[in-house]
């Protein structure tokens, strides 16, 4: 396919249909796929043909919707997950085992930092969780001989912090390991991590991607640049010889492009089952044909929220990464000109408190466990996605006990200013 602009890729990328065959993509919703021959069946199990034999590992639906994602982050392949969470576990345990040491910003999702600190740290994997505006000195200190990879988030949820990609990829080359990015709020409309230095990129795809809490899903995609057989001796699940396959070397024989995501799908979704329905995958397919025409409009509906709150006087503060002025604004102008993400955080005067009583008066916005779709919702962290954090850990993570999530969707501007506007009045 020609090399279209990136929202045409949200319509035509991934999927081409011959003579007579559907426009969109077909929901293929079968489990198996019928051969002629167990030969043919057997050299799928080889890996020495591609085809289809289950959908736990590979479903057609899937793969096309995976290998638009990899053409709008600029990736050599992908894979479909049925969480985010499936995603960023998939990320490094592709990768890492135990004994193995992981260099993480501080400020990611709750979910993954409780999924990084309790749940692999039991599977013996260790991370070492650092600040993201830490120097570069400070970044290579936190490396150990044991680190296979480093993660963060192009903007954390929902501290809102702007990584600084060139800088984190820096640290993770110099100590020979790649950075994986967690894209999913910027989405690859406002910024393509790959091109500033990562190297493989994940998606809660639940959020923007899908944009209308349809689905639930994930994405992983191989940015096909980092040389495994380089750093062989660090990442022998690529670059020797799987004997769950007789044999195959997945960086011999499906190359820097490839073989990260085949070891991923043909050992972990084989192992864990992680895979999402096709219907699934039609759905988010149908979300990220519009991706290219809500995320600019979320942004400048987060905008002139964040622009409203801030001039409010029972709101005791405001981040929002596009706001000229704010701190991460700067990083925001050099990662993602044309816009950030649709999240709003601040806080409500009188604190937790305050907090729930003008949350409990919104009327247009739903309180959601949920964020970045096209309805606008509301979420008091602390009280929920990162209640299972304690407070040094919340300071950390940059959720202060007063802090609300607000994502803003793409209704009209007015209508939920208006609302916030109302809200405020009970507190």
């Amino acid at each position: 396919m020609a090399d279209y602009q990136r929202g045409t890729d949200c319509l035509h990328a991934g999927y081409r249909p011959g003579n007579g065959e559907p426009r969109n993509i077909p929901i293929i919703q079968s489990t198996t796929f019928r051969y002629e021959s167990s030969a043919h069946m057997g050299a799928l199990f080889d890996l020495e043909a591609s085809g289809y034999f289950y959908t736990r590992l590979q479903n057609p639906t899937s793969d096309h919707v995976a290998a638009k994602i990899a053409a709008l982050e600029g990736g050599t392949a992908a894979m479909l997950t049925s969480s985010g969470q499936a995603a960023s576990f998939f990320a490094i345990f592709n990768i890492c085992s135990a004994g193995d040491h992981v260099v993480a910003a501080s400020t990611i999702y709750g979910g993954t930092f409780n999924l990084f600190a309790v749940t692999m740290k039991r599977m013996g994997i260790s991370f070492t969780f650092v600040d993201p505006d830490a120097s570069l000195e400070e970044l290579h200190a936190a490396f150990r001989p044991e680190t296979r990879a480093v993660f963060g988030e192009t903007i954390a949820n929902p501290a809102l912090v702007v990584l600084d990609i060139e800088k984190f990829a820096k640290a993770a080359h110099d100590h020979g390991v790649p950075l994986i990015i967690d894209n999913t709020f910027a989405t690859p409309i406002n910024c393509r991590p790959l091109e500033w230095g990562a190297d493989i990129v994940i998606h809660s795809t639940t959020k923007y991607m899908d944009g209308h809490a349809n689905s639930v899903g994930g994405a992983i995609v191989d940015g096909g640049k980092f040389d495994w057989n380089r750093y062989a001796d660090k990442y022998p699940g690529l670059t020797t010889p799987d004997a769950s396959y007789h044999g195959v070397t997945y960086t011999e024989r499906f190359g820097l492009g490839g073989a990260y995501i085949t070891k991923a799908v043909v050992q972990l979704m084989r192992d864990f089952g992680c895979s999402p329905a096709p219907m699934n995958s039609y759905l988010l397919n149908v979300g990220l044909e519009t991706l290219h025409l809500r995320m600019p409009r979320h942004c400048d509906n987060a905008r002139r929220v964040a622009e409203f709150v801030k001039g409010h006087p029972k709101i005791t503060w405001v981040n929002y990464p596009g706001l000229a002025g704010d701190n991460q604004y700067d990083k925001a102008q050099k990662y993602m000109p044309t816009g950030t993400c649709g999240v709003v955080t601040f806080g409500v005067q009188g604190g937790r408190a305050g907090a729930e009583t003008f949350m409990g008066g919104l009327k247009l916005a739903s309180i959601a466990t949920h964020v970045a779709d096209a309805k606008t919702c509301v979420l008091h962290p602390a009280s929920a996605t990162h209640r299972q954090l304690s407070d040094s850990e919340l300071v950390a993570s940059g959720v202060s006990p007063d802090l609300v999530r607000f994502s803003v969707g793409i209704e009209d501007p007015q209508d939920i200013i208006a609302d916030i506007e109302q809200a405020l009045k009970e507190v």
